[in-house]
C-alpha cells in the first residue's frame, strides 16, 4: 500500500507512489530541424494509422456502465486474451477531503481496510494471498482505490471480499495504534528523500489554502493524533456504494457477473444524503479562472476529521512567488523544483498543455534538455502535467550538475520557456508529441490492470470513463498556435512557485565509520512456535481453488549462424510488440579500478552510430512513440523495447545499429560520466542503496565479481578507449538473446532479424568468468553506516543463496513466500509489520542468477525500532529453520505462487521477460509450462529441508544504514 500521487508520465497509466516523488528521466537533446521536417510527412501519415488503430483498441471499447439502486457505479469490460480478471474499487475520497490537523486520514483509513472486517477478523492480505491475487491499494489526491488481479475463477471471491470491507471494516483502537506506527514508518521513508521534501515544501507554498498543498500521506504530527472515532466517522461518510466505482476487466461473462454483483453489493445501503459529487465538489469546470490568494470557500473539517460541505465552488488557492524557497539540509545533489498552477483535468486546455510538456521535456530533442543537460548545467530533467479534479499544476524538476548554480539553471530555463511562448513551436514538434501521446495510450494499457486503472481514474477524476476518447480526439486537434497560447497563459513567471534544495552535507564514498564487526550471539530461542492458526480457510469465500489451466504456445526459437539466439511468440491481443533482450556484458566484467565501465557502455549505445547521430536516433523513436532502453545488472545488459506492431522493423533496425555500430562520441560520453557521478552521490545518500552496497561487499570478498561498485575515482578513470574496447570485446552476437512477443508474423520477423544481424561476425570465443565459491558467514557480521539527516533506517540481512538451476529453487520459492514473500501475509509481515507495527515494509527474497544467489531480508524502521525488529526477524528465521512450515501454509503459498505466475503471463512485458530469462538461465523451453507443475509438486518435506539448509539466523550479514542513533545499536 502506498501514497498515490498522480498519473504516470504518459498520463494514462496510474502508478503507486514510491520514495521518489519526482520521476527522473534520462532524456536527450539536440536540434536537427532539417531531419525533423523531413520526417514530418511520415509522422502525419502514421498519425492517421494510429487514429485507425486507437479507434479500434481504446481502453473504453466494449465498456458497459451499470448503476445499481444504491448508486454503486459498475464498469465492466470483457477481455478474453488470458484467463485472468481484475477487480478494483475506487472511492471518491482522498487527501482533497482533508485539512491540517487531519491530514493523512484517508491514507490511514486505506491501511486499516486491510485489518479485517466484523465477518472476517483476519488480515485481508492473507485472504488475497490465498487466492493468488496480486492485490494492493493506494491513496491519491482525489481517490482511494483497492485493486486485485487474479485467475478468473477467483472473481466471485474477490467481489465478496471487497463488498465485505465496504460495509463491515473492523476499526478498533488496538489495530489503529499498530498501523499508525506503520504509516509513520512509510512517511519517514519518504522524508529520507530530498526530492520529496523539496516538492512537498513547494506545493504547500503554492497552494497554502487548498488540500492539494498537503502531503497525501499526512504528517507524523497529525497521524500520531488520529483517534479510532475519527476513522470510523470518515469510513461511514465516504465508504459507501454511492461514493464508489466498481471496475471489472478481464475474462468473464458480463451478464452472469452483473447478476453476482447485484446480489453481493446491491444489499449495501447508500448514505441518506444528497448527490455526493454535487455536495462535495461543485462545478470544477475552469478552476484556473478561480485562482486567487483570497479565501476560497473550500470546506474545512470538523474535529472528527469529516469534511464539511463547501459553501461554494472550491477554488485552488495560489500563493505564487518568483523568489525561490530554499531548503538547506543534508543531501546529495542540488535540486530545483517549480510549479505553475493549471486548470482541472476536464479543462479544454489540458491536451495542449500535455503537448507543450512533451515539446519542452520529452526526449533528447526536447527544448529544456538541450539547454540544461546538453550544456552541462544539469544531469537530469523532468516535466509533468498533474491534472486533478479541482485543479492541477505543471511541475519542472532539475538535478544540477556538480558546482552548477541553481540560479543560473533557473535563468536558462526561464529564457527557454519565454522563447517558446514568444516564437512558438514548429509543426514537426507538435506532430512528434502527438505521436508519442497517442502511441502511449496503447503501449501503457496492454494489461487488464492498467486498463481498469485508466477507467477508474477517468470516472473518479473527470466523471466520465470515456474521457480517454475525447482526450485523444483533442490531442489530434492541438495546433502549434494552441501550444504557444497555453504557454503564454499558464507559464507566467509571476504565477510560479519555485524551490531550491542546497545540500548542507554531502555523503562521499563508502562511509569510513562503517566497519564490520563480528559477533557471536547465543540466544535461547523459544521452542514454542508462533505459527498462526489456520484461519484462512475459515474466512475465505467459497472458491474453486484449483488452478486455472493456461494454454500457451511455446515460443518459436531459432539461432543465426553467428549464434545470436531469438525466441518469438505471436500475440494478437494488442497491436503492439514487446522486445526483450540480454547481452552478456554486465558489471561482472568491470575491472576493479574502473567499476562502472559496463554501465557506461550500455548508457551510451544510443548516443550515436556510424550513420545516425544521437538526435537522429532519438527523433526516429520519438516519432513512433516507441522506446528502446538498455539497463545493466551483474550478469548482463537488459534490453527493453516496445512499439506499435507496424513499427517493429524500425525498432529492430535501431537495435541492430546501436549494438553493432555505436561510436561513443566524446561529448555525450562525458555527459554520461557526469550523470553517473551525480547518480552515485544520490545513491550514497540513500539508505537503501548504501545498505545494499555494503551488504554485498561484506558478503563477497574483493576477488569476487559481485564485490565491486562504482566510486568517484573509478568513474573518473574510465577513458573513451576503455568504453570502445569493452564494447568490442563483450558485445557479440553469441552473447545476445532476443525475445519478441506481440502482433507479428514469425516468418517476417525471422527475415527481419536475419537481415539486420546476420552479417555480424566476430572471431574467437566470448569472455567467460569463473565465480569463486563463497561460504555463508560463520557468525553474525554487523555493519552500521551513518547517513546524516535520515529519519528512517534501512536494514539488509542475509547470506549467500542458490542459483536458478539449483534443484532446491522451487522449494526455496515456497519457503520464501511463507517467510517474507508478501509484507501482509507472510510470517515476517504478520509479526514485524502487522502485530508489532515496526515497519512499513519487510520482505525476504532468494535472488537467483545463473552463477550465484543471495538470500536477503530488507526492512525499513525508525532508528529506535531497528534493534527490536532485527531481533524479532532472527527469531522467526530460527523458528522456521528449526520447526519448518505447516501443510496449510504450504498449500496457501503454492496457490499464491501459481496464481501470481499465471497472472504475470497475461502481461506482455512479463511474459517476454520470462521467456528471455529462461533461455539466459539455461532452462528448457518447457519451463514456461512446467513451472506451475513443479510448484504444485513441492512437498512439506522439501520446504522444511530447504529451511534447514538455506536459513541460518546466527550466520548472517546485517547492515543497517541510517542515522547515528542506529549505529549505536547492537543485536543483543
Amino acid at each position: 500500500m502506498g501514497v498515490f500521487t498522480a498519473l504516470h508520465r504518459y498520463r494514462f497509466l496510474i502508478f503507486v507512489f514510491s520514495l521518489c516523488l519526482i520521476a527522473v528521466l534520462l532524456l536527450g537533446n539536440g536540434s536537427v530541424t532539417s531531419q525533423i521536417n523531413i520526417g514530418s510527412t511520415r509522422v502525419n501519415n502514421r498519425n492517421e494509422n494510429i487514429l485507425k488503430r486507437t479507434q479500434r483498441n481504446l481502453v473504453t471499447d466494449n465498456v458497459r456502465k451499470t448503476i445499481l439502486e444504491n448508486n454503486l457505479t459498475i464498469l465492466t469490460k470483457e477481455v478474453h486474451s488470458a484467463p485472468v480478471v481484475t477487480v478494483q474499487v475506487w472511492y471518491k475520497v482522498g487527501s482533497r477531503n482533508e485539512e491540517p490537523g487531519v491530514n493523512g486520514i484517508a491514507h490511514q483509513l486505506e491501511h486499516m481496510m486491510f485489518k479485517g472486517t466484523k465477518n472476517r477478523p483476519i488480515q485481508f492480505g492473507r485472504l488475497f494471498s490465498a487466492l493468488g491475487s496480486d492485490s494492493n491499494a493506494f491513496t491519491s489526491y482525489d481517490q482511494t482505490a483497492y485493486y486485485n488481479t487474479a485467475e478468473r475463477d477467483k472473481l466471485h471471491a474477490l467481489l465478496e471480499l471487497e463488498a465485505d470491507r465496504m460495509e463491515n471494516a473492523l476499526l478498533d483502537a488496538e489495530q489503529l495504534a499498530s498501523e499508525k506506527r506503520v504509516v509513520i514508518s512509510e512517511l519517514q521513508g519518504y522524508d529520507n528523500d530530498p526530492e520529496y521534501r523539496l516538492s512537498q515544501a513547494v506545493l504547500r507554498a503554492a497552494f497554502p489554502k487548498h488540500p492539494y498543498g498537503l502531503p497525501i500521506g499526512g504528517t507524523k504530527a497529525d497521524v500520531e493524533k488520529f483517534q479510532v472515532q475519527q476513522l470510523q466517522k470518515y469510513y461511514k461518510e465516504f465508504y459507501s456504494p454511492d461514493n464508489a466505482v466498481l471496475i471489472i476487466v478481464g475474462d468473464f461473462d458480463t451478464a452472469k457477473t452483473l447478476t453476482a454483483v447485484k446480489e453481493i453489493f446491491g444489499k449495501i445501503r447508500k448514505k441518506d444524503r444528497q448527490d455526493t459529487e454535487t455536495r462535495r465538489h461543485g462545478d470544477t469546470g475552469n478552476m484556473f479562472d478561480n485562482f486567487s490568494a483570497s479565501p476560497s470557500g473550500f470546506g474545512s473539517s470538523d474535529s472528527t476529521g469529516t469534511a464539511k460541505t463547501p459553501t461554494s465552488s472550491p477554488r485552488l488557492n495560489l500563493s505564487a512567488s518568483s523568489s525561490p524557497l530554499v531548503l538547506r539540509e543534508p543531501g546529495a545533489n542540488a535540486l530545483l523544483y517549480t510549479v505553475y498552477p493549471l486548470p482541472a483535468a476536464n479543462h479544454s486546455d489540458v491536451p495542449a498543455l500535455d503537448v507543450m510538456d512533451y515539446i519542452l521535456t520529452e526526449g533528447r530533442n526536447s527544448r529544456l534538455y538541450q539547454v540544461l543537460v546538453e550544456s552541462g548545467l544539469a544531469t537530469d530533467l523532468t516535466g509533468y502535467v498533474t491534472s486533478l479534479r479541482e485543479g492541477g499544476w505543471y511541475e519542472l524538476a532539475v538535478t544540477a550538475n556538480s558546482h552548477r548554480s541553481l540560479k543560473k539553471i533557473d535563468l536558462v530555463m526561464q529564457k527557454a520557456i519565454a522563447n517558446l511562448a514568444k516564437t512558438g513551436v514548429t509543426q514537426a514538434e507538435v506532430n512528434r508529441a502527438q505521436a508519442q501521446l497517442e502511441a502511449s495510450v496503447i503501449l501503457e494499457n496492454r494489461d487488464i490492470t492498467s486498463q481498469a486503472m485508466q477507467l477508474g481514474n477517468n470516472e473518479t477524476t473527470i466523471g466520465d470513463y470515456r474521457y480517454t476518447d475525447s482526450y485523444l480526439a483533442a490531442i489530434r486537434q492541438v495546433t502549434a498556435q494552441d501550444v504557444q497560447r497555453v504557454a503564454n497563459k499558464y507559464l507566467q513567471r509571476k504565477l510560479r512557485t519555485i524551490g531550491f534544495f542546497e545540500p548542507s552535507q554531502i555523503q562521499t564514498e563508502n562511509n569510513s565509520n562503517a566497519k564490520p564487526s563480528s559477533t557471536q550471539i547465543k540466544e535461547n530461542f523459544s521452542s514454542g512456535s508462533t505459527e498462526l492458526p489456520d484461519e484462512v480457510a475459515k474466512y475465505l469465500p467459497v472458491v474453486d481453488v484449483t488452478t486455472t489451466p493456461v494454454t500457451l504456445t511455446l515460443p518459436e526459437q531459432f539461432t543465426l549462424p553467428n549464434n545470436l539466439r531469438v525466441l518469438l511468440l505471436p500475440d494478437r491481443s494488442t497491436p503492439t510488440v514487446t522486445l526483450s533482450g540480454n547481452i552478456k556484458a554486465g558489471t561482472e566484467f568491470d575491472p576493479a579500478d574502473k567499476a562502472g565501465l559496463a554501465s557506461l557502455v550500455a548508457e551510451n549505445l544510443m548516443n550515436g552510430t556510424k550513420t545516425r547521430d544521437v538526435y537522429t536516433l532519438a527523433n526516429t523513436l520519438d516519432e513512433l512513440g516507441a522506446s528502446l532502453d538498455f539497463d545493466t545488472y551483474r550478469e548482463g545488459v537488459e534490453i527493453e523495447g516496445k512499439s506499435l506492431a507496424e513499427d517493429l522493423p524500425i525498432l529492430v533496425q535501431i537495435l541492430g545499429d546501436v549494438v553493432k555500430n555505436a561510436t561513443f562520441p566524446a561529448k555525450e560520453l562525458e555527459l554520461s560520466r557526469q550523470q553517473a557521478l551525480t547518480d552515485l552521490k544520490q545513491e550514497l545518500d540513500d539508505p537503501a542503496e548504501v545498505a545494499q552496497r555494503i551488504f554485498i561487499q561484506t558478503l563477497y570478498p574483493q576477488n569476487h565479481p559481485l564485490h565491486s561498485f562504482p566510486t568517484q575515482k573509478s568513474l573518473r578513470q574510465i577513458r573513451r578507449q576503455d568504453v570502445i574496447d569493452f564494447k568490442h570485446k563483450h558485445y557479440r552476437p553469441d552473447t545476445i538473446v532476443l525475445t519478441l512477443v506481440g502482433d507479428f508474423s514469425p516468418e517476417r520477423v525471422r527475415s527481419l532479424i536475419a537481415a539486420e544481424f546476420g552479417d555480424w561476425q566476430v572471431s574467437g570465443e566470448a569472455p567467460k568468468l569463473q565465480y569463486p565459491t563463497v561460504k555463508i558467514p560463520d557468525k553474525i557480521v554487523r555493519v552500521n553506516p551513518v547517513l546524516p539527516g535520515k529519519n528512517q533506517a534501512v536494514t539488509y540481512m542475509g547470506n549467500t543463496g542458490i542459483n536458478r538451476q539449483d534443484p532446491r529453487y522451487y522449494a526455496a520459492l515456497i519457503l520464501n513466500q511463507i517467510l517474507g514473500g508478501d509484507t501482509l501475509s507472510s510470517r515476517l509481515g504478520t509479526e514485524i509489520r502487522d502485530r508489532q507495527g515496526l515497519t512499513y515494509g519487510i520482505y525476504s527474497t532468494f535472488q537467483t542468477g545463473k552463477n550465484v544467489g543471495i538470500f536477503l531480508i530488507e526492512m525499513q524502521t525508525a532508528p529506535e525500532d531497528t534493534n527490536r525488529a532485527i531481533k524479532s526477524t532472527r527469531r522467526l528465521i530460527a523458528e522456521i529453520h528449526q520447526q519448518g512450515v505447516s501443510a496449510e501454509e504450504l498449500e496457501t503459498a503454492k496457490r499464491n505462487a501459481i496464481g501470481n505466475y499465471n497472472v504475470s503471463l497475461a502481461n506482455p512485458e512479463d511474459l517476454s521477460s520470462r521467456i528471455l530469462m529462461n533461455e539466459v538461465w539455461g532452462l528448457d523451453q518447457e519451463e514456461l509450462y512446467s513451472f506451475t507443475n513443479k510448484i504444485a509438486a513441492v512437498t512439506v518435506e522439501q520446504v522444511n529441508q530447504a529451511a534447514k539448509e538455506l536459513l541460518h539466523p546466527d550466520k548472517i550479514v546485517v547492515v543497517t544504514a541510517g542515522s547515528s542513533v542506529t549505529a549505536k545499536k547492537n543485536i543483543r
